[in-house]
């Protein structure tokens, strides 16, 4: 089940909300229906593969207790969090790196039967949770639940469970239990859910159209169509992925959860460094506190320092999905990373001119990886990029190109207005001239913008999360 789904927007989620607010003075009792709430919502898409999600949240309650029982044995505690990892990263391995670690080694020679392995929608977001709740009750950072269902919420709430963000056990250890509900929060809820289902319906998938026709006819694309095909997947993406996190966050707040921001408006950063500070925030402090501090982080000399960027974004790459076009990707940024930080930039930039320029760069060191993460294969990234720069013998412009371009080219304004934070600011400055206009301004626009989605919704084509495949 998705969140733009009329089933869940008009039956779910009202059912959810019903029996959590008639529960409201009984807190473990909500707990239990959100848990079986969520467990529904899985079972929705993936009916066999729940059992998977149990057996995770089983496995991970006792490592969790193993690790409060035997806190002061080291030999104890290493074994168990040896078997947190090994655990989590094993059933992570065997459902989705599986059939391609095997189709790689017959491609070299070695005689193994093909597996073909059905991929647990949403398995590396609820893995990396469990991962954090273990880890985190080893730091002491949260409180080890006694309560198997408890662990089970955290692992399974489905506003989340899908898509994201990764919401880390230290985040919310105290919300499992004395969470506060309030109507502010509530209203902000449903602004922030209505706010991401418009980005999915109304912007992500209009983008999505043309994107997935540049990338399908790259062969016969003219460089300015290539060109319009790679923006409309930047924004394609931005809008789904962020509108789904705006979705979940929302949500949250719904049920009195206070998760963090995973976005930060990424296509306005001066570097690329900046730009992964501000996208997938949840994603980059997970790698950055599990793996990138306990390898030493920054303060290492240089050679320790490239060997710790080169294992975060390799395993960034690989965690987003098992193909040769995700590796490549994930080391694409570890070269720009290192360049950025041996070579001190942009901070050796001085004049705004070269600021502006190196913006510019930013942008297309974004929109090239874009290009490698979306393409189907290796092979077809580079005949993309190559129709890109002109040097295939495709026209620079066609009369196709032309045609598309007159088609979007407000659609494109809007992408971008929308990813940047213009329309925040100026609600801000018009709340403090004219609070109660703001007010009304904001009601009445999320009244619109939920009533164009919802009929967008019913005429739309079914065109699911991007992040699901993840």
């Amino acid at each position: 089940m998705i969140f733009s789904n009329m089933v869940f927007i008009f039956f779910a989620l009202p059912l959810a909300l019903g029996g959590y607010y008639l529960l409201r003075s009984w807190r473990t009792a909500q707990n239990v229906w959100l848990l079986l709430i969520s467990l529904f919502f899985y079972a929705w898409g993936e009916p066999y593969f729940v059992l998977l999600m149990i057996l995770s949240i089983t496995i991970n309650y006792i490592l969790g207790i193993l690790i409060s029982l035997y806190r002061q044995d080291e030999r104890v505690i290493r074994i168990v969090l040896t078997l947190n990892v090994l655990f989590n990263m094993g059933l992570l391995f065997i459902f989705k790196y599986l059939g391609f670690t095997v189709f790689n080694l017959q491609k070299i020679g070695i005689p193994l039967a093909t597996v073909n392995i059905v991929l647990p929608i949403g398995i590396s977001f609820y893995t990396f949770q469990a991962m954090s709740y273990v880890i985190d009750v080893y730091r002491g950072d949260g409180e080890v639940q006694k309560n198997p269902l408890n662990v089970g919420l955290y692992i399974a709430f489905f506003p989340q469970l899908i898509a994201g963000p990764i919401v880390r056990y230290s985040t919310i250890a105290e919300q499992i239990t004395h969470r506060i509900e309030n109507i502010d929060d509530f209203c902000v809820g449903i602004k922030r859910f209505v706010y991401g289902l418009s980005k999915k319906l109304l912007l992500a998938n209009s983008f999505a159209t043309f994107a997935d026709y540049a990338f399908n006819n790259i062969s016969r694309s003219s460089t300015l169509t290539a060109w319009i095909g790679a923006l409309c997947y930047s924004f394609q993406i931005f809008f789904d992925f962020s509108g789904y996190s705006d979705m979940a966050i929302g949500l949250g707040k719904m049920f009195g959860f206070q998760f963090l921001e995973n976005f930060d408006y990424p296509y306005i950063s001066k570097s690329v460094s900046e730009f992964w500070r501000r996208w997938h925030i949840s994603l980059g402090t997970w790698f950055r506190d599990y793996v990138y501090f306990p390898l030493g982080g920054s303060r290492v000399d240089k050679k320790r320092l490239f060997f710790n960027l080169l294992v975060v974004w390799f395993l960034t790459g690989v965690w987003h999905g098992a193909n040769w076009t995700f590796v490549v990707w994930g080391l694409w940024y570890f070269m720009i990373l290192c360049f950025e930080k041996f070579f001190g930039y942009p901070e050796r930039v001085r004049s705004d001119f070269g600021k502006f320029i190196y913006r510019i760069f930013t942008l297309l060191c974004v929109v090239i990886g874009w290009i490698i993460f979306r393409a189907p294969s290796l092979p077809a990234a580079v005949d993309y990029l190559k129709t890109m720069a002109g040097v295939t013998p495709t026209p620079l412009i066609d009369d196709i190109g032309i045609f598309i371009l007159k088609d979007l080219i407000l659609l494109l304004i809007i992408g971008a207005i929308a990813s940047t934070p213009i329309i925040k600011k100026i609600g801000i400055k018009i709340e403090k001239k004219a609070p109660g206009l703001c007010s009304v301004i904001s009601s009445v626009g999320i009244v619109m913008l939920f009533c164009i989605s919802i009929s967008y919704s019913v005429n739309a084509r079914y065109n699911p999360f991007i992040y699901f495949n993840f």
